[in-house]
Formats: C-alpha cells, structure tokens, sequence
C-alpha cells in the first residue's frame, strides 16, 4: 500500500496536498508516506462500505480546496 500511495504522489492533487502538509509538519518521508497509505485505507474503506467507485474529486475535496 505504501508503493500504491507513493505513486500517487504524481497522479493525485489531494494526496499531494496531503504529503505536503505532512512534510511541512516535519514528518520524515517515510512517516508522510505510511500516512498517506493509512489515509488511502480509510477511504478506501468507506468507498466498499459504501457501495461507491473511488472519486478523486470526493475523496480528497477538502484537501483540493485548500492547496487552490
């Protein structure tokens, strides 16, 4: 999972966002990596919870919003 969320890196503006905000709070790559793996989880998980398709747009607006 952290392979998947490092890649991710390039291809997804929230998670971006997120890594960002991780390493200016001073997390080590690594740490910022693992988290953003465990944060693609959770979200993960709500989307088989609740019956929908992965939406980038959904899963990571707040963090869009604010990197705008």
């Amino acid at each position: 999972m952290e392979m998947a969320a490092f890649c991710s890196l390039t291809r997804s503006p929230g998670a971006r966002a997120y890594y960002d905000e991780l390493r200016a709070r001073k997390k080590t790559h690594r740490q910022a990596v693992r988290q953003l793996a465990n944060r693609f989880a959770g979200i993960l998980h709500a989307c088989l919870e609740h019956h929908v398709l992965y939406d980038e747009t959904i899963a990571w607006k707040h963090r869009v919003d604010i990197a705008a």
